[in-house]
């Protein structure tokens, strides 16, 4: 999201460091990666779409990528003690359904006793 690169820069250099590493590193589908941004303020990178265009296989979106990378999100949410503040995941330009979506965070988050807020950005 352009408006979290404009504040917090590290999270974005640090996905593009491990999306250039992925040879060598856990980059893919489902995986996660946290960036620490402020003292209590961390910024999770999900992988939760192949690709940024739709295709000839379709939407770029992968449901279970989502879920799967949920799961790491909602162990190191409850490791940290944090609420989880995100948009509408996988709805944009990766062409997914949020009532799709919406059922994994409520499985993955909410089941686990997070407090999730999910933004919508008008535009």
């Amino acid at each position: 999201m352009l408006a979290l690169s404009r504040r917090w820069p590290e999270p974005e250099a640090a996905y593009r460091a491990w999306h250039r590493g992925r040879a060598g590193n856990d980059f893919g589908l489902g995986a996660a990666q946290f960036v620490q941004v402020e003292p209590y303020v961390w910024v999770a990178n999900l992988v939760g779409q192949r690709g940024i265009r739709p295709g000839s296989k379709g939407v770029p979106v992968r449901y279970e990528a989502i879920d799967a990378s949920l799961g790491l999100l909602a162990d190191k949410a409850v490791e940290l003690g944090a609420s989880v503040h995100m948009p509408r995941i996988g709805c944009g330009l990766a062409g997914g359904d949020w009532s799709r979506v919406e059922p994994l965070v409520a499985e993955r988050l909410v089941r686990r006793g997070l407090a999730v807020t999910v933004y919508d950005h008008g535009g």
